[in-house]
């Protein structure tokens, strides 16, 4: 069984999205405390001020709202690790593994920047199949790094996406639990430096 995100409708009022808005920092915040498992839609509505109704407005229920909230991080993790690599062309950075591996380095510290909301989908208490839909979210960003190896015309190279995307799920999972956020960036950049050594395969 997979989770699937709703499709919502586009065009949303300014007081639609900021009851959305506030649904969601409350199911962040009652999730964080309580877990997943044993937390109520009544706890998220009462939290953001809410009512129940407004909720299943824009929410189908708590696993829809755990969703929204992943695909938010992510977002904000897409658009991290795309501000560094621009950064990094602009600067004039041309090699595709260390492009890879800013990339990276830029994931891992918006896990440590944001380590209790990233902490809550690497905790294993989520909706039912959201592991695998995490598995598939890391996998499709790592590809589009791991594009940086090949040409166009060349298939993926999966072995090396095995690679990248493993470490990468593992990293996040151990920078978490570090309580000391410098401690957590050595981790980070230990991880990275490994992953610099990294070659891309020779054309045949």
């Amino acid at each position: 069984m997979t989770v699937e995100k709703l499709e919502k409708p586009v065009r949303v009022s300014p007081r639609g999205a900021a009851t959305r808005s506030a649904l969601l920092e409350a199911a962040s915040h009652v999730f964080r405390t309580v877990g997943f498992d044993r937390a109520g839609v009544s706890q998220v509505v009462a939290h953001a001020g809410a009512s129940v109704g407004s909720l299943y407005h824009h929410f189908t229920g708590k696993a829809d709202l755990f969703i929204a909230l992943y695909e938010d991080f992510q977002q904000r993790q897409q658009d991290r690790t795309r501000e560094a690599v621009a950064r990094a062309r602009a600067e004039g950075e041309t090699d595709p593994n260390r492009l890879m591996n800013t990339a990276a380095r830029a994931y891992l510290e918006g896990c440590i920047e944001e380590r209790e909301i990233t902490w809550l989908f690497f905790s294993g208490d989520s909706p039912p199949g959201f592991e695998a839909t995490m598995r598939t979210r890391l996998r499709e960003w790592t590809d589009r790094n791991v594009a940086l190896f090949r040409k166009a015309d060349e298939p993926v190279d999966e072995a090396l996406l095995l690679v990248v995307s493993g470490s990468i799920s593992l990293a996040v999972s151990e920078v978490v639990c570090r309580e000391d956020p410098d401690d957590a960036r050595a981790l980070a950049d230990e991880v990275v430096d490994r992953l610099s050594r990294l070659t891309p395969p020779r054309s045949e």
